[in-house]
């Protein structure tokens, strides 16, 4: 079963590397394609969660183009994730204190939560403690959580260490990945993971695979990454 973005805690030797298909297929379950997961995007504002859901959505990055979002919006997508389309419906949501109220009545039907902070923010970064508070306290226990640290492009202005972002994924049991909105590195394989994971746990698969940050990332970063997922 699910809990907060693990299905389970372990996993056998060779699952890694087979496909969700194959895994449904062995394990004589189905996956209904006619699903929309609603998938929400959260954290303080400035962090690029729009940047981020524009650069999923149409691959491209608009600089300076955006005010701080007011309320909710959204943007459906449908991803094929092993041959299996996968539907996301991803909510934009307002990253400021006044709105959190409304942001906490959209984590409960939520199926997937991408909480993202600033590389270059120590503020918004320490604040992901809070809401990763609030996503447990108001979101499904079976809801699928990353964490991704964003703006990875401004290398030069970053205080926030790639460690420090697994250590805090590994601490609250969720996946993990560093994204640039900017360049659109992983920006991509970020909603692909979630979709996967989204397939496993909504086939409440028996087993789940162990996340290895070399397969998530994109090539150019394989060769300088640790662990990024933790059972």
């Amino acid at each position: 079963m699910c809990a907060h973005g693990l299905c389970t805690r372990s996993a056998r030797s060779g699952d890694i590397n087979r496909s969700v298909m194959d895994q449904i297929s062995a394990a004589g379950v189905a996956y209904n394609q006619d699903l929309t997961h609603k998938t929400i995007l959260v954290g303080d504002s400035g962090v690029g969660k729009t940047s981020l859901l524009v650069q999923f959505d149409q691959g491209k990055f608009i600089p300076g183009s955006f005010s701080a979002t007011v309320g909710i919006g959204f943007t459906n997508k449908v991803l094929t994730v092993d041959e299996l389309k996968v539907r996301l419906q991803i909510w934009d949501t307002a990253g400021q204190e006044r709105f959190r109220s409304v942001t906490h009545a959209y984590y409960r039907d939520a199926q997937a939560l991408l909480l993202l902070y600033d590389v270059t923010s120590r503020s918004s970064f320490d604040n992901t403690r809070a809401w990763l508070t609030d996503i447990h306290e108001y979101a499904q226990d079976d809801v699928v959580i990353m964490l991704l640290g964003n703006k990875t492009d401004m290398s030069s202005a970053r205080v926030i260490r790639r460690e420090d972002g697994e250590k805090l994924a590994r601490e609250f049991g969720v996946i993990f990945l560093e994204t640039s909105a900017k360049t659109g590195l992983n920006v991509d394989q970020a909603f692909i993971t979630v979709a996967r994971e989204l397939v496993r746990c909504s086939v409440q698969m028996p087993i789940r695979p162990r996340f290895h940050l070399h397969e998530l990332l994109e090539p150019e970063e394989r060769e300088t990454s640790g662990c990024c997922g933790f059972n």
